[in-house]
């Protein structure tokens, strides 16, 4: 099935901003991210389709996974 992942801020340093993947039934949020080689613990928030979720989600066929750091700031 087909989903696309979009990352932000830091996350994008040395991968795509926007990415349509190829990936199984029964895959998790964070299969995804693990398979982009991004630490659990540099993701703070987590949406699929404009809502909030966690990293034991199962993505569904044309989902849209947003992917964003901690954020900081002063």
């Amino acid at each position: 099935m087909q989903i696309t992942v979009k990352l932000f801020a830091n996350l994008r340093e040395n991968r795509e901003k926007i990415m349509d993947m190829d990936v199984s039934s029964d895959t998790t949020v964070k299969e995804i991210i693990e398979s982009l080689g991004i630490p659990l613990q540099d993701v703070a928030i987590i949406m699929i389709n404009g809502r909030g979720t966690n990293f034991d989600a199962v993505l569904k066929s044309d989902d849209v996974l947003a992917l964003f750091p901690p954020v900081g700031g002063g």
